[in-house]
């Protein structure tokens, strides 16, 4: 009997209890789809009902997001997004596996491929790679004890702030629309029926952890970062949206850290999140890349 939809699993990690759905077709080569920031696996879905017959489709939720347990100190370290994804391709045996990801999820994948370059067949991100240099020179700009204590004036905000709550399931999904105009009113509605929660008194709330908004300081420097990029052998496509706030890497030269084998895609009528702005054609050229 064939799978209607994905099946919801589980793997800890760091004592923490993660969820990811599972698409079937174990047989087929591994295939992670791993999301970005505040968001969650099941945004994925469109492409995986696209792939799953040829791969064996995973979507993980990161840590503090979707079905995935809070930290319980609400500290969400890039590199603890890493050693999940590793445990992850380490506990269900996944390697060499493709990855496809977005955001947040692009950048975690692309330095888990930089540390284990032999355990990843083919990489697509999404406007994974961060901020621009433009950017970071700014950010460098302050020093890192204010950096460190701006960051404990967010936490003390958000421990004492109360989880966002809308009135109606309606008030929830005209949020999500508003924060991207070139969704379409189901994809949206979608996004928000996995996103949300309800809560006890009726209302409904995010399911990612608040904390999140604190984004924590401490991480690898630029030339650690940059020594990762370096060490990414596998096919690369980096994928950027010509309407995006990020910066595209062939336009400010980060492209020059990575290797022959990254190759650069820009679409146009696309921001941030392209895989939904140019589905069509995004499901398209990254089965062609990965197949």
């Amino acid at each position: 009997m064939e799978l209607i939809g994905p099946t919801s699993q589980s793997f800890i990690s760091q004592r923490t209890r993660l969820h990811y759905a599972d698409w079937g077709n174990p047989d087929a080569p591994p295939l992670i789809l791993l999301h970005g920031g505040r968001d969650h696996c099941r945004s994925w879905d469109w492409t995986a009902e696209k792939l799953r017959r040829d791969w064996h489709v995973i979507c993980p939720d990161l840590r503090g997001h979707g079905d995935s347990e809070w930290t319980n100190t609400g500290v969400y370290h890039v590199g603890s997004y890493v050693y999940d994804l590793a445990q992850l391709v380490h506990q269900l045996e996944l390697a060499p596996v493709t990855i496809v990801a977005h955001s947040l999820g692009g950048n975690v994948a692309i330095r888990f491929t930089g540390l284990f370059p032999e355990k990843v067949r083919k990489l697509v991100a999404i406007e994974g790679l961060g901020p621009s240099p433009k950017v970071q020179a700014e950010m460098d700009q302050t020093p890192w004890f204010e950096r460190r204590t701006e960051w404990m004036e967010k936490k003390r905000e958000a421990s004492a702030r109360s989880i966002r709550k809308y009135d109606t399931f309606e008030d929830a999904l005209d949020r999500m629309h508003e924060a991207n105009s070139y969704l379409s009113r189901a994809q949206a509605e979608h996004l928000t029926r996995h996103g949300a929660i309800r809560n006890e008194d009726g209302t409904w709330s995010w399911k990612f952890d608040p904390h999140l908004h604190a984004w924590p300081p401490d991480d690898l420097t630029s030339e650690q970062v940059e020594e990762l990029w370096a060490r990414v052998t596998c096919p690369t496509l980096m994928v950027y949206g010509n309407d995006s706030w990020a910066s595209n890497p062939e336009k400010d030269g980060r492209i020059g850290h990575f290797g022959e084998n990254v190759q650069v895609s820009a679409y146009d009528r696309a921001g941030h999140w392209v895989h939904h702005d140019r589905f069509d054609d995004f499901v398209e050229e990254v089965r062609q890349f990965i197949e």
